[in-house]
């Protein structure tokens, strides 16, 4: 694991320390019975007419682009997607480091249920205890986030396995074959190529090229980081990609329309 990703993981599991207790599958099922269906990530994310989903991210600041949009408002950034045919968002609950927080998730799915339809979202977060799944089915997403390389195998399977009993699709983010194959040994669907090395923040959609197309057929590939333009989106869609996760580019863009229509010209399809 690389020495930022350390310290945020560290960061992670210190901030929620307070929150930790036994969470069953079964509460987690009963807590899904009793909230309206989520609509589906990864239907969302796996198009019928071949071209590229695009997951659109809600994102005030990172470590590696430091402040991005600092003042926007979640759910007014989130109609500005909707408007401009996003398949899904991503917003991004972590504040220490992102400047989010779960009441921009709960804003957003908020907004969404008053004025549909809705857009699936995906709580963007450091995951490492059930708990957290929970407050993302209450906020009303639709997926997690299950970084590989920062769980234990015992806790990739607790993640998993509570996403599964609320109701919400997983999302594993992967930056090598290594991780890959863990991925999949946990029965991954979804799986997203961070094209960032978090050790050295050197972003290389190369990576995405050479490890998407060792995915099996039926994993739905997500190509994450480093997608700014029409030229970006084709060589991760000519690999296999079937959506991308755009962060900075779309919320740094005067017309985020446009570029999201630009990532979707008449392409050959990835083989099914």
């Amino acid at each position: 694991m690389s020495d930022k990703l350390t310290e945020i993981m560290a960061w992670k599991r210190q901030e929620i320390a307070h929150l930790l207790r036994p969470v069953s599958l079964a509460e987690l099922a009963t807590l899904h019975a009793s909230l309206p269906p989520p609509p589906s990530f990864a239907a969302a994310l796996r198009r019928t007419d071949g071209q590229l989903a695009v997951i659109a991210e809600i994102k005030r600041r990172s470590p590696s682009a430091g402040a991005i949009a600092t003042g926007i408002a979640a759910p007014a950034q989130a109609e500005k997607y909707r408007t401009a045919a996003a398949s899904a968002l991503s917003v991004l609950t972590d504040e220490k480091y992102f400047g989010g927080t779960l009441d921009d998730l709960v804003a957003v799915t908020t907004h969404f249920h008053q004025s549909p339809p809705a857009l699936p979202c995906i709580r963007k977060d450091f995951f490492v205890h059930p708990i957290q799944v929970l407050q993302a089915r209450q906020a009303g997403a639709s997926a997690i986030l299950i970084i590989v390389r920062a769980l234990t195998d015992e806790e990739i399977t607790a993640l998993h396995s509570a996403a599964q009993a609320a109701g919400l699709d997983a999302l594993f983010e992967i930056h090598n074959p290594s991780e890959l194959t863990r991925a999949l040994a946990h029965g991954a669907t979804i799986i997203g190529v961070n094209n960032r090395d978090l050790a050295i923040f050197k972003t290389d959609l190369g990576l995405s090229e050479r490890l998407i197309p060792q995915f099996p057929k039926n994993v739905i590939a997500v190509s994450e980081s480093g997608i700014h333009s029409a030229a970006d989106a084709a060589r991760v869609h000519a690999a296999g990609a079937h959506a991308v996760l755009v962060g900075e580019a779309l919320m740094k863009a005067p017309d985020p329309a446009a570029l999201i229509a630009s990532f979707r010209p008449v392409l050959t399809p990835p083989q099914p």
